[in-house]
């Protein structure tokens, strides 16, 4: 294995690989996003913007999307399959009350929906409400992390404002929304017309909004000009189009700061589902030090870990009706769960820096046996590295809760690894080397963030993993009114109103990535 990625890494690739991961949340096909940039761009020419303009087009435009599946829980609690309910929105045209309504308890039985239908008139609406707040905040969060301006930021906070001021987290309407944001707004449609029904169904779904979601002169612009806008999007890729269209000097990121955005990202990726809140960097930290114990030089530990930054990116198109679903899955659910490493090395392959990371990221789930997926690999034909990420993975998950379990103990989890060897599914030495570097680890005191208490941190946790001050209770023995009052003092403390905020803070401030419990 080599320890050195092969080239320098761009941000643009990073944030174009992401850009999958939003096209997949988004029930679309890969490189939704990347053709949308294109278009943003080409118009952005056609208006003679600036190459200041221009940079905040192309970030805001691979990013504008990406915070929809920060909620994707609470949108698989109301609406079935998450994916499908953010797919069929791009044919929306207002009437947004009755879409959501069409959409409520999707897949379930008719009683399963009528109860919905009552819960929906309370909880249900409030949080319907604070999702495309809680989607642009959770964005601009990423974009901080990333190092983008605040030019970017402001672009990317407008996202979901529509040109009648109508539906909107901010009620911005007409020429008080940024041009980069009305601009996005329209190629991210127009896009999805476009692949499906040709240069025709793009010009009248522009028209049919314009004045309502969409700028009136913009339309009249793409409409114009859609020949040229859609040239050439039919091709089989546009990975590298997208990534020399960079704008100004191609931003490249030290080696120091890689690990910083992979964290940053890898964290985001987490958000998908409260029960995998940490996941990804306690498994990379679990693997990394795994590797040091296995007396693997520095460099390929550096690299296992980045790997498992990575190797969970796939999970965004799967549904969290599939990850959250409390009972056992179906075959066809299972069968989408074992596409999620293919997803995370495809997702990754596109980028020469990247792809070593996704070959390593997509053997996660393969076990010696050939009983693994998705390509079922066994014995010689899985690398050391991946041999040590799947031990790491399995024994970081189960000591997770997840819907259908709790966690397990440190020594439930140990004789479930070792039974693991026994089967001959996990190497042998993989998982003796995951046991010593969990085994030693000892967690340091420390000064939680925002005057938080201990006990606070251990409620935030729970309440991040989706559960209510009733479960909150009975996991730490105590009255429900007591628990009430700790989330009270947690939100108020952290400035958060629900669970997506609370999950994020979480993240931003690694409090989901300990390995041993709170004393």
């Amino acid at each position: 294995m080599n320890a050195d990625l092969r080239s320098p890494v761009r941000l643009a690739e990073l944030v174009a690989t992401l850009s999958f991961g939003t096209d997949l949340g988004l029930g679309q096909p890969m490189e939704h996003v990347l053709r949308q940039c294109l278009i943003v761009l080409r118009l952005g020419e056609r208006l003679g913007l600036d190459e200041a303009a221009r940079q905040v087009l192309y970030y805001s435009g691979l990013l504008a999307w990406v915070g929809c599946f920060t909620d994707a829980y609470e949108q698989a609690k109301w609406f079935g399959d998450d994916i499908a309910l953010k797919a069929d929105g791009f044919a929306m045209e207002g009437g947004e009350v009755g879409y959501f309504v069409g959409h409520l308890g999707m897949g379930r039985s008719l009683p399963e929906r009528m109860r919905l239908a009552v819960a929906f008139l309370g909880e249900g609406r409030r949080a319907v409400l604070s999702m495309l707040e809680n989607h642009y905040l959770a964005t601009d969060a990423l974009a901080a992390r990333l190092g983008l301006g605040d030019e970017v930021r402001a672009s990317l906070k407008q996202t979901f404002e529509r040109w009648d001021g109508k539906h909107a987290p901010l009620g911005l309407k007409g020429e008080e929304i940024l041009l980069t944001s009305r601009l996005i707004h329209l190629a991210s449609v127009v896009e999805v017309f476009h692949r499906a029904e040709g240069i025709s169904a793009a010009i009248v779904a522009a028209r049919a909004r314009s004045g309502s979601e969409f700028d009136p002169a913009l339309v009249d612009l793409f409409c114009a000009e859609a020949p040229a806008l859609c040239d050439g999007l039919d091709a089989a890729t546009h990975w590298d189009t997208v990534i020399a269209a960079e704008p100004s000097l191609a931003a490249v990121i030290s080696d120091e700061q890689f690990d910083d955005v992979l964290e940053a990202i890898a964290d985001f990726v987490d958000l998908k589902s409260p029960y995998t809140i940490g996941h990804s960097r306690g498994v990379a930290d679990l693997a990394a030090a795994a590797a040091k114990e296995s007396g693997l030089p520095n460099g390929e530990a550096t690299m296992i870990r980045r790997a498992g930054l990575v190797h969970d990116f796939g999970r965004l198109g799967v549904s969290n009706a599939i990850w959250d679903k409390r009972g056992t899955l179906t075959q066809t659910e299972m069968e989408r769960v074992r596409l999620h490493p293919y997803l995370s090395e495809r997702m990754l392959a596109f980028s020469p820096a990247l792809a070593p990371l996704g070959a390593i990221a997509g053997q996660h789930h393969e076990r010696l046996d050939g009983s693994g997926y998705p390509r079922g690999l066994s014995g010689g034909a899985i690398t050391p590295a991946g041999r040590l990420l799947a031990a790491a993975d399995v024994y970081h998950a189960m000591t997770e809760t997840r819907p259908h379990r709790p966690a397990r103990t440190s020594q439930d989890t140990a004789a479930e690894l070792r039974a693991e060897v026994a089967a001959g599914r996990l190497d042998g030495d993989a998982a003796d080397a995951v046991l010593r570097a969990a085994g030693h680890r000892v967690r340091r005191q420390r000064e939680w963030p925002a005057g938080l208490t201990g006990r606070e941190v251990e409620v935030l946790r729970l309440v991040t993993h989706g559960l209510s001050n009733r479960e909150i209770a009975e996991r730490l023995t105590i009255t429900r009114k007591t628990a009430g009052n700790h989330v009270e003092h947690v939100y108020a403390k952290i400035g958060a109103s629900n669970r997506a905020r609370a999950a994020l803070f979480a993240m931003q401030h690694g409090l989901m990535s300990d390995f041993a419990p709170l004393a």
